[in-house]
């Protein structure tokens, strides 16, 4: 498919061959906009996905498949699904079913909301934390 019919279609081709098999995904929370986490997708992964509603990745330290929340109950739910322009990467606009989508802990030992929970000072070039 050309570079104009890519873009001005309605048909789904995602570029999974682009960059080897995967697709960067942006996890972004419907209610809030906040974005909670940045990931990857193969086309395996892009059809569970489609097929159970929930969020469902490819592991690249692990080779492997994982549908956020099977084991922590931090599932995301796919609310919809918006392709860029070259059909080389997504975002998933989700609701939290519980919980928050890190790995890493907050103070009070809960998963935090988003991966991004640190702030980089332009001044002072140091990051601080956003949550506690």
């Amino acid at each position: 498919m050309s570079t104009i019919n890519l873009e001005e279609t309605e048909i789904l081709n995602l570029q999974f061959d682009k960059r080897g098999g995967l697709l960067p995904v942006a996890v972004q929370e419907t209610q809030t906009g906040q974005l909670l986490m940045l990931a990857s997708v193969n086309q395996e992964a892009f059809e569970v996905t489609l097929k159970t509603k929930k969020a469902t990745f490819w592991s690249t330290s692990k080779n492997e498949i994982w549908t956020k929340g099977l084991t922590s109950g931090n599932t995301l739910l796919i609310d919809e699904i918006l392709v860029d322009c070259d059909q080389d990467a997504i975002v998933y606009k989700v609701t939290l079913e519980k919980g928050g989508v890190c790995h890493t802990y907050n103070t009070q030992g809960k998963n935090r909301k988003a991966c991004f929970y640190r702030k980089l000072d332009l001044e002072k070039n140091q990051l601080y934390f956003l949550e506690k």
